[in-house]
């Protein structure tokens, strides 16, 4: 099992670039199980989730090949599909598995997919991705921990969808399953994540119709597998690396360059950042972010909520910058009940936050302190590391392969601004 060690405190410089987005790249990876034709994909980033994924696709009859190793250019093939059966081996640490389900039913009338596992965080049922595709004509049981699906032999039906939450995976599954259903289908109330827009978009570039991604209301046309062709495509940047980037920057008080943004991704965190009085400037052209010294950051009242509001998956990174600001902050959590779980670590480096219900209260100006402190999930542990770069002494971060599911070589690249920090191989 591998840790970090971290000295600190430090002062970063330099410019560091940040990788394709996982949770966009994951669904779009499931997504290629819906088309024969082969398709490239570009700049997947190296990470534990993305390779668990490809190892799925693959147990599934899925050939892929390296066409460009250094950039990590994949081509996949999945004109040879041979299995209809997504294990538990493969699906247990990963909770995007589940989203093999809809192009797998879509395609091949049927599909078993083992109960996902993944980050501890609270209850993410996958009620919602069910309810979708028994809308459209699949029949659904559970059984020892499996879900198996099936559908007629004229497969599914396009139809109108309400979702009663915004759920990212639900909306994600039915979009894909909708690409090959006869008719139009419609998601009401549907997630609006960029992720969700990105791969409406290769989606599109497989053939597929589909408009009012980025709205709450979703239309895709069903099409025939005939038409379906092949191309390249590019994942988004990942705007949670950019973001956790960034506050490394802002907590070291450092002149930093953060390159393959897309700041429009970025709306509601670069405007919290202005309510902080950050230093800051975006390219939006270029495509960068330009973080300057900082010595006089605000306090802020915060909420998480789904896209385009903060998001969640940002907010253990936020509330370790909150310890560094003027004043006390409130952080309250909206999507998950279990997301806080990072705040009794960063109370062994002496931070001062107090919780109440779903509201964190954060102390600023708090001098850190180098302590062991454990990852709980995957973003608890890149709070720990951009805590532990502030704090005074050595922090060893344990249990890094929560980290290694969504970040691609985080040491490295912080490593390269300067960070003291390294990788070490527990005895």
């Amino acid at each position: 099992m591998d840790n970090f060690i971290i000295k600190g405190p430090t002062t970063l410089k330099g410019t560091v670039a940040v990788s394709s987005s996982k949770n966009a790249t994951l669904p779009i990876m499931a997504a290629l199980l819906l088309s024969p034709a082969p398709i490239t994909l570009e700049y997947l980033p190296k990470l534990r989730d993305i390779n668990t994924m490809k190892k799925l696709l693959e147990n599934l009859g899925m050939k892929t090949e390296v066409v460009d190793e250094k950039n990590n250019h994949l081509s996949f093939d999945a004109s040879s599909i041979k299995s209809h059966e997504a294990t538990y081996e493969l699906v247990k640490t990963m909770r995007a598995s589940i989203l093999v389900l809809g192009p797998l039913l879509a395609r091949f009338k049927k599909a078993s997919v083992s109960l996902p596992g993944g980050c501890a965080i609270g209850d993410r049922p996958i009620d919602l991705h069910l309810k979708g595709l028994k809308a459209m004509g699949a029949t659904i049981e559970i059984e020892a921990g499996y879900v198996h699906a099936s559908v007629a032999e004229e497969g599914l039906i396009g139809t109108e969808i309400a979702l009663d939450f915004p759920s990212v995976g639900a909306t994600e599954n039915i979009m894909m399953a909708a690409v090959l259903a006869r008719g139009k289908t419609v998601i009401d109330n549907a997630a609006r994540e960029p992720e969700i827009q990105d791969l409406a978009c290769f989606l599109r570039e497989m053939g597929a119709t589909i408009s009012g991604e980025g709205t709450s209301t979703i239309e895709i046309e069903g099409m025939s597998i005939e038409k379906m062709r092949s191309f390249s495509y590019r994942p988004i940047p990942d705007r949670i690396e950019a973001m956790t980037l960034i506050i490394a920057a802002l907590m070291t008080k450092s002149d930093v360059i953060v390159e393959n943004i897309r700041s429009d991704h970025m709306s509601s965190f670069f405007q919290l950042l202005k309510e902080m009085k950050a230093k800051f400037d975006v390219d939006e052209e270029k495509r960068i972010a330009h973080l300057y010294k900082s010595n006089d950051l605000h306090s802020v009242k915060v909420d998480t909520a789904p896209y385009p509001g903060f998001p969640t998956d940002a907010q253990a990174q936020l509330m370790s910058l909150l310890t560094q600001v003027k004043g006390a902050s409130v952080v309250t959590e909206n999507i998950f009940e279990n997301r806080f779980m990072h705040v009794s670590e960063l109370k062994r480096m002496n931070a001062d936050i107090t919780l109440k219900g779903s509201a964190a209260f954060v102390m600023g100006d708090t001098k850190l302190q180098g302590a062991p402190v454990m990852c709980t999930d995957l973003r608890a542990s890149a709070a720990l590391v951009l805590a532990a770069l502030v704090a005074e002494g050595e922090t060893t971060v344990e249990r890094i392969y929560h980290l290694d599911r969504g970040y691609e070589q985080l040491e490295k690249k912080l490593s390269a601004l300067g960070a003291n920090i390294k990788r070490v191989r527990e005895v």
